[in-house]
């Protein structure tokens, strides 16, 4: 074995140990990015969603102390509750509409199309704080991922120091 370490068959591994170096603080980076991103967009949505004060599934309660519809799990029941309401009118916007078109001053149609322009913005809203979360998550695992090649390229090093 004494002959391996001798013979520069490890030290061969100097500059892999700074190629993984070099990913591991590249994958830190991209980390600490996709966290960042995830926080500030889940933020903004945040408060676009306040700035519009939709209350609707909110108990009365909720209402009163002033809270609006500004999370995934608030925004996903208001949209099945406008859901559940739209269907009231027709079950379809083809069953709403029968053989004829949409027309603008018919309060029924009006309405459908209201209700269903807010679920959309509503359900928006949940893949949006979707799609943040997951952001989120695949930065930590980049992070722990940057860690992991760092303490790698530090054993490498120090292998093939000796």
């Amino acid at each position: 074995m004494e002959d391996i370490w001798n013979m520069g068959y490890i030290k061969q591994y100097m500059p892999l140990s700074r190629i993984v170096m070099i990913m591991a603080v590249a994958v830190l980076v991209m980390g600490s990015v996709f966290i960042y991103q995830g926080v500030t967009k889940a933020d903004w949505m945040r408060d676009a969603m306040r700035l519009e004060q939709v209350t609707v599934g909110l108990s009365d309660e909720a209402i009163a102390n002033g809270n609006v519809v500004d999370t995934a799990s608030e925004a996903q029941a208001a949209g099945d509750t406008i859901r559940e309401h739209r269907r009231g009118i027709a079950e379809t916007y083809n069953e709403l509409l029968g053989e004829g078109r949409y027309d603008p001053t018919n309060p029924e149609h009006l309405t459908y199309a209201q209700a269903l322009n807010m679920e959309n913005y509503l359900y928006l809203g949940v893949l949006g704080f979707g799609v943040t979360d997951i952001a989120i998550a695949a930065g930590v695992f980049m992070i722990l991922t940057g860690v992991a090649l760092g303490a790698t390229s530090i054993a490498l090093r120090k292998v093939t120091a000796s």
